[in-house]
């Protein structure tokens, strides 16, 4: 299908602050969007209050209005910029919410604006409650018994009709906001008032409860000529009841058998088709692990914090595809920007396991409340690949840059038998190492299982880590076998290190004099059936290497700043970018590390190399080994990426910038008031 007729101008519409529920990901995908109208030469307006973002970059757009998010400021800049076409669905619920009060308003047929891309029927379809139960019957669709309130009282009226416990999940929200799961009247008095104040419709959704079940989450993209593809499957690890943002999630599915697997995907096709949508969308399942019994929880007729996870985990462009589509492209007319030659109608193969894992803000406000529930709590998240999902999990948790770096947490080794049984029964963000600690004393796994409700297969193979752990701990001498072993299950050298009672150097040494080095695999969106343009890499080991290091140009290193959280945000990411972009500016070939799903830096398109991967001393130096840079950029990666600087430049590696020396009496407190003292500058006394 040709480009929509007469669309020269297309306003976009940003996501505003990041907060809890409301990340990197609009940020990625709206920049996405940008450079994808841009692409089409047409006159890109974008409005977003943000200025951390990359988004809101002079040059991502013609003009970038940095203004409030409200009705009226929208408004003013339409009638002053008279765009043909408005992009909404690419802003998280705050576009999406804009997108509804403007039509609603008539303030978009008065100034002759179109909405590009799903419309506002579809959007109303799949955000108002009541409407979405009625399309989901109408197809026949399960969903689980429910009605739909607009106070208090009759959600209290309803839930006695229907028994506790219920979620109450408010109409129009973003990451579960206003929601939570009641076990009895008072909790629903509590959880329906806060959510009717969140509501932009002041609806609530009372629902019978399944807790207990597997989530299960499809991405799903269709075009207008009703062409449809699932671009990923995830299933949580935590069962229904925990919001996905706050759950680990692995991608592709594991426990799924064929048939449970069609029966949700040919389902996932069906409701994109009714619902009308036009470009990506996120469908949640609740499936019964004991039968093929499952119910449809909800849609998000956007791009979500999942679709960013969705897209990196695949090299699927979702928010790009989805702006294509909303000109008036065919998922077949889309050339797949990862491999240059295949279209976007084909579905990504993956050839290796993803997990996610959250970012908490727990260690910064250590006497909030940890448990999780249906509303999210989670400030960001990591994404790791790897060959199975015990060396993907590990991965992860070295990624998370806590404390600890494994499923072994000093802490819960002092816990009584009391207290970790307890720590056990409650669904919080300590809970997988928790798991592990139970492993370590022998507890059943059935007992494990009976109580947090996690399938059998993700118990396993924490079972077997710990396993691991204990054989590696006992055996006096590791053969090369051991060695490869424990690296393939994704041990990292700090935690060989404390298990062998020596220093991570020492085992670093160990292991490369017996030739176990990583490789790096690719990632493609075909399985490595077709050429990459745009590859980028994940390390493993015991496989072949697929990393192609040849160059004619020199090498520059960007370490970005990894998961958002408390004190680092998108500021960082927006700075790797800009350093990754004038490196290739230069002429020289830029290589980001970095495990931050939601963000540009990861986004493939925005350096020549990417490597997913933890911003450890041991992975970083592994890729630098492998590719042999001129030197690393450390400035624009936050606190992460400068408590690497001296660590690396011990082992001979060169830090581009402000020198080592320079930026260890910055942030050395004695060494800064002593510079403050030679220079004469007075400062508080302290």
């Amino acid at each position: 299908m040709p480009r929509k007729n007469g669309l020269q101008k297309v306003l976009v519409i940003g996501s505003g602050p990041i907060v809890i529920g409301q990340a990197a990901e609009f940020d990625y995908a709206g920049t996405q969007a940008c450079q994808a109208l841009k692409e089409e030469g047409i006159e890109v307006v974008l409005v977003n209050s943000n200025p951390a973002t990359i988004m809101t970059d002079a040059h991502m757009a013609a003009r970038v209005y940095l203004e409030p998010l409200n009705p009226e400021s929208v408004e003013e800049i339409i009638k002053k910029e008279k765009p043909q076409g408005m992009l909404a669905t690419l802003g998280g619920q705050v576009g999406l919410n804009m997108a509804m009060t403007l039509a609603k308003n008539g303030v978009l047929e008065r100034e002759g604006v179109s909405l590009l891309g799903t419309s506002l029927q579809a959007i109303a379809k799949a955000e108002d409650r009541e409407l979405f139960k009625e399309t989901m019957k109408e197809i026949g669709e399960p969903v689980p018994e429910s009605d739909i309130v607009g106070s208090v009282e009759e959600a209290l009226v309803f839930a006695e009709q229907i028994g506790y416990p219920i979620i109450v999940r408010p109409g129009f929200t973003l990451g579960g906001t206003g929601g939570g799961v009641a076990e009895d009247a008072e909790q629903l008095r509590e959880i329906a008032g806060r959510g009717l104040k969140y509501s932009m419709n002041r609806q609530l959704l009372i629902e019978k409860s399944v807790a207990g079940w597997k989530e299960i989450e499809f991405e799903v993209m269709r075009d207008a000529n009703d062409n449809c593809i699932t671009i990923c499957s995830m299933e949580n690890i935590d069962p229904v009841g925990i919001h996905t943002g706050d759950s680990i999630v692995v991608a592709p599915t594991q426990t799924l058998s064929d048939p449970d697997f069609q029966l949700l995907r040919n389902s996932a096709l069906k409701i994109i088709r009714a619902l009308g949508i036009e470009g990506g969308c996120n469908i949640q399942f609740a499936l019964d692990p004991h039968s093929d019994q499952y119910y449809v929880i909800e849609v998000n007729p956007r791009v979500s914090r999942s679709s960013a996870l969705a897209s990196k985990a695949t090299g699927y462009p979702i928010a790009k595809v989805t702006t294509k589509i909303a000109l008036g492209y065919t998922l077949d007319e889309i050339p797949n920007s990862v491999t240059g030659t295949t279209s976007a109608c084909f579905e990504p193969a993956v050839d290796y396991v993803v997990v996610k894992v959250p970012r908490w803000p727990f260690d910064k406000f250590k006497a909030a409340r940890r448990t999780l529930g249906s509303q999210m709590k989670a400030t960001g998240e990591v994404m790791a690949l790897g060959r199975t999902f015990s060396s993907a999990l590990l991965k992860a948790i070295h990624s998370l840059e806590m404390s600890f770096s494994s499923l072994m947490v000093p802490d819960f080794q002092k816990l009584s038998w009391p207290e970790l049984l307890a720590k056990l029964q409650a669904a919080d963000d300590e809970r997988i190492f928790i798991i592990a600690e139970c492993f370590r004393r022998r507890v059943p796994m059935e007992q494990i299982h009976r109580i947090t409700g996690i399938d059998l297969f993700f118990l396993d193979n924490i079972a077997n880590l710990v396993n691991l752990e204990y054989f590696l701990a006992q055996k006096k001498e590791w053969q090369k076998e051991d060695w490869l072993l424990a690296k393939k299950s994704g041990l990292s050298d700090s935690e060989l290190a404390c298990l062998r009672g020596v220093t991570e150097e020492e085992i670093r040494q160990a292991r490369k004099a017996l030739g176990i080095e990583p490789v790096y695999r690719m990632v493609d969106t075909c399985a490595g059936e077709t050429e990459a343009a745009t590859p980028y890499y994940y390390s493993s080991y015991g496989e072949e290497n697929e990393l192609k290091t040849a160059s004619d140009r020199p090498k520059v290193v960007v370490l970005g700043s990894g998961p958002i959280r408390i004190g680092q945000g998108i500021e960082f990411d927006y700075c790797s970018v800009h350093s990754s972009w004038a490196i290739k500016e230069k002429g020289m070939e830029a290589i980001v590390i970095n495990n931050n799903p939601e963000t540009v830096s990861t986004d493939p398109d925005t350096s020549d190399k990417l490597f997913f991967e933890p911003l450890t001393l041991e992975n970083v130096l592994d890729v630098l080994e492998a590719e042999k840079p001129l030197g690393v950029v450390v400035q624009f990666g936050g606190q992460t990426a400068i408590n690497l600087a001296k660590p690396l430049a011990e082992r001979g590696i060169r830090i581009l910038g402000t020198s080592v020396e320079d930026i260890d009496r910055a942030e050395d407190r004695e060494r800064f008031d002593a510079v403050l003292e030679e220079l004469g500058i007075p400062r508080p006394k302290g």
